[in-house]
């Protein structure tokens, strides 16, 4: 027996409307067409699907189960219909998030309670445990956006910038390098670092400042939490390098000092890897826009 959607939908119409010439009437086709269907059907099932003699019509046994089916299988392929119109209209989809840059978090989750907002229909993830493997991630399509500071030549991925940062040295008020105006990569000999729990070349100041001068500190710290990272500072265990827009409270408290790395200072770009298939849907458009937005937030802080 061959089922179509088409017979579904017929068995329910003519159900729901008590007869053949309402639901003609409201399939838009005549009624000989429409009996000629349910006769088709009917010959491939082997039963009669339909009481003949009463008034309204009423459904057989046979019809009955054929109606439970239809009243089962139709709702799920409407709602199929809809997504796939959402996929095509640009406002349903999925955007998984790697992050290579740890302290991205705190900078991304305003951005995403914003998303959520405009767009409740994607489905939005955000994949830590990708960290390292984020822009191969990307490439299989396991994820949709990655953040990161290191842009690569990808077949088919758009490094989209979204905004500079300076990494900064934090250390206590009561430090002996807080008398510096700033500091330098000799100036981490004989320091215990505080740094995130990332391998070290996706740290700024390993790869932009201790690696290039070939400077190991006395010990490294690693902590999950930048504000236990500032706790940890404060109490003088130690100093830290983090983004400037990840201290922007701590240059107003007394418990810290910020200094620039370097006389010059270094400065860091951050990206958002996109494929560049998906560049075009609104909603990425709409997630990049509003990072750039958070973005330009924190720099005026």
């Amino acid at each position: 027996m061959h089922i179509e959607f088409r017979h579904l939908r017929t068995i329910k119409a003519i159900h729901e409307a008590g007869g053949l010439a309402r639901a003609a009437d409201q399939m838009n086709i005549t009624q000989s067409a429409l009996s000629h269907q349910v006769k088709g059907l009917e010959d491939q099932a082997g039963v009669e699907l339909f009481v003949r003699r009463s008034k309204p019509l009423k459904l057989s046994p046979a019809g009955q189960r054929l109606l439970k089916l239809a009243q089962q299988v139709l709702p799920q392929v409407e709602a199929l219909q809809d997504e796939f119109s959402g996929l095509r209209a640009g406002s349903t989809g999925r955007m998984h998030i790697a992050i290579e840059c740890h302290a991205c978090f705190e900078w991304l989750f305003p951005v995403l309670e914003q998303f959520r907002r405009h767009w409740p229909d994607v489905d939005v993830d955000i994949r830590p445990g990708l960290a390292f493997d984020a822009l191969p991630a990307l490439l299989r399509e396991e994820v949709d956006l990655v953040v990161s500071s290191d842009p690569e030549e990808l077949p088919g991925v758009e490094f989209v910038e979204l905004f500079d940062y300076n990494p900064v040295f934090v250390a206590s008020q009561n430090h002996p390098l807080a008398e510096k105006p700033f500091v330098e990569a000799a100036d981490f000999r004989g320091e215990t670092l505080i740094t995130y729990p990332v391998e070290r070349t996706r740290l700024d100041v390993f790869s932009q400042l201790l690696i290039p001068a070939k400077v190991e500190p006395a010990a490294i710290r690693q902590v999950e939490l930048t504000a236990v990272i500032l706790l940890l500072v404060a109490s003088n265990r130690g100093v830290s390098v983090l983004p400037d827009w990840v201290v922007r409270e701590v240059k107003y408290s007394s418990d810290y000092v910020t200094r620039p790395l370097t006389a010059e200072g270094i400065t860091r770009r951050l990206y958002a890897a996109v494929r560049r298939d998906d560049l075009g849907k609104p909603f990425m458009d709409e997630l990049l826009k509003l990072a750039g937005q958070e973005a330009r937030k924190l720099q005026r802080a």
